[in-house]
């Protein structure tokens, strides 16, 4: 199969025929009409082209854009601005911004120096939200309660038996308040009636007192044998001395008379020379040893007499007097042995929080945790309100001035304003020129009116619009924007105002009409609006003041 392509035509293929075809090897000849509608086409695609350019010309005139437009638009004709005379009510708002939150933030530490071992946290640990109330448990170290009790000055010490300060009578306060009685609540000194007293607060929070060891037991065992045996000493004692003061017996008594009596018959004998037995019969008598019969019988009087005489007890009584120093001794350090087995309050068990009951806003930590800083941060249960404010809102600021805002569920809360107080940075560093007093912050505190758990819940955290009135008028008075306000030559105030001919309908275009200047005397002015208490010329509702040219 062969093909051909008429000059200037697209190309044609076609079977060569016998009678019809050319002859072989010559040029085709064009197929009739074919050439004309190529020309045809190309003409009417050449015609659109050209008549759509020739449209966007026209439409481009026709077309401008608004800069344009503006650009080509006239200035207005000059006139006067006016605005017309308002009955309204006009007040004085102070608009603050003021986070919500609960009151007295603070972090809480676990005093953990008197522990034996690691501080542990081993349960108790509270949740998100939850309260902490007297004598209610804020967590569990090692295995033993940190109690809540009321107080401002924190835990420093271990109290026990003797010990004296502040901070036993705030732990005296405390128990009363979560009505336990701690004995002489006008004392500072913890005594045996507070150990009791503390016995009782664990009790009630079910957990087992603090135990003193084995050690202090061991101590009152061996003070209890010490004052066992000054007892003994002191009664024997007093027996040796009781036996000394009794005197002689009678048969001592006798047996001295008896000695008495025979040294009187022996120094009379020797005194008559009885003869001596022994000798031989007709032996004369010889006489006897009258000095030693002598000095017998003197010495049997003395001791006769002796008898009769007070004993001298001085050593008895000054043992006496020893072993009763021994057993006071003894006794007195039995009470300490005892005292050290009274209950103490160890200072990792408790807890004093001013403004109970508060509310837990962060745990810090976990169960299985080592305690080595704050434990959590607490807040009081009562939601407030905090703004901040310049000098010139606070002046205008005092406590019990009602404040709204808008809830985030879109109702209309309110809140009355407790204290404004200049921030501690603001009043330190001794500067007290005007400057620096401008430029002061004030702390405003508000505490919102009565809400429901739910609105509790949904403005906890957040940041709301407060709006303070300080100062409005009594009902709609005359009022006119600021900006109709000019000074006239002796300071007074004064508006223009639009009028026509006086006494007659007004006629003619504004700036065709004339102005004028009444003196005016302004009152309150709020939002960009001044009162007209008065005015020379009586002004109506509707009445049109210039506000500019």
């Amino acid at each position: 199969m062969k093909f051909s392509r008429s000059r200037g035509d697209r190309a044609v293929g076609a079977p060569a025929t016998d009678g019809e075809g050319p002859p072989a090897g010559g040029a085709a000849a064009p197929t009739p009409g074919t050439g004309l509608r190529g020309h045809r086409l190309i003409w009417l695609v050449a015609g659109i082209a050209v008549l759509s350019l020739l449209a966007g010309i026209i439409v481009s005139r026709l077309v401008v854009s608004p800069a344009q437009a503006a650009a080509d638009a006239k200035a207005p004709a000059a006139g006067l601005i006016t605005v017309p005379v308002e009955k309204k009510l006009i007040a004085n708002d102070v608009t603050l911004r003021g986070d919500v939150k609960y009151d007295d933030a603070v972090q809480v530490k676990v005093e953990t120096a008197d522990l034996s071992g690691p501080a542990i946290v081993t349960g108790q640990v509270p949740a998100l939200g939850a309260e902490l109330g007297q004598a209610s448990i804020a967590l569990e170290v090692s295995g033993r309660p940190v109690i809540v009790l009321p107080g401002d000055l924190p835990a420093y010490r271990t109290l026990r038996v003797g010990v004296s300060g502040p901070d036993v009578a705030q732990l005296k306060a405390a128990l009363t308040a979560v009505g336990i009685n701690p004995g002489n609540g006008g004392s500072d000194i913890y005594d045996a009636a507070t150990a009791a007293a503390v016995d009782k607060l664990y009790a009630n929070v079910g957990y087992p007192s603090p135990t003193s060891g084995d050690e202090a037991k061991d101590g009152v065992e061996s003070a209890s044998r010490g004052v066992r045996d000054a007892e003994e000493a002191l009664t024997s004692a007093r027996a040796e001395l009781s036996a000394s003061k009794g005197g002689a017996t009678e048969v001592e008594k006798l047996t001295a008379d008896n000695a008495v009596r025979e040294a009187e018959r022996n120094l009379a004998a020797a005194q008559a020379g009885t003869p001596d037995p022994a000798a031989d019969p007709g032996t004369p008598p010889q006489p006897g040893d009258v000095a030693g019969a002598q000095d017998a019988l003197a010495l049997a009087r003395a001791e006769r007499a002796a008898l009769d005489k007070p004993k001298d007890v001085a050593a008895q009584t000054a043992a006496v007097t020893n072993a009763q120093r021994q057993l006071d001794d003894a006794k007195r350090a039995l009470g300490e042995a005892r005292t050290e087995t009274l209950t103490a309050l160890p200072a990792s068990e408790v807890l004093f929080l001013a403004s109970l009951p508060r509310r837990v806003d962060e745990v810090l930590v976990e169960r299985g945790a080592t305690v080595s800083g704050p434990v959590m941060a607490v807040s009081g249960a009562t939601l407030v309100i905090e703004a901040s404010a310049g000098s010139s809102d606070a002046e205008l600021l005092a406590p019990g001035a009602t404040a709204t805002f808008v809830l985030p569920d879109d109702s209309q809360g309110t809140a009355t304003v407790t204290s404004v107080e200049a921030r501690k940075a603001d009043t330190e560093g001794g500067e007290s020129n005007a400057d620096a007093k401008k430029g002061a912050r004030f702390t405003v505190s508000l505490a919102p009116d009565a809400l429901t758990p739910e609105q509790i819940t949904l403005l906890q955290g957040s940041n709301v619009r407060l709006t303070i009135p300080v100062s409005s008028t009594a009902g709609e008075v005359l009022a006119v924007p600021v900006a109709a306000l000019t000074a006239g030559p002796g300071g007074e105030s004064r508006v223009e105002v639009l009028r026509g001919a006086p006494g007659a309908e007004s006629t003619g275009t504004e700036k065709d009409r004339a102005t004028d200047l009444v003196p005016v005397k302004t009152g309150l002015a709020a939002g960009g609006f001044v009162e007209i208490v008065s005015s020379d010329v009586p002004l109506e509702p509707g009445d049109k003041v210039v506000v500019g040219k």
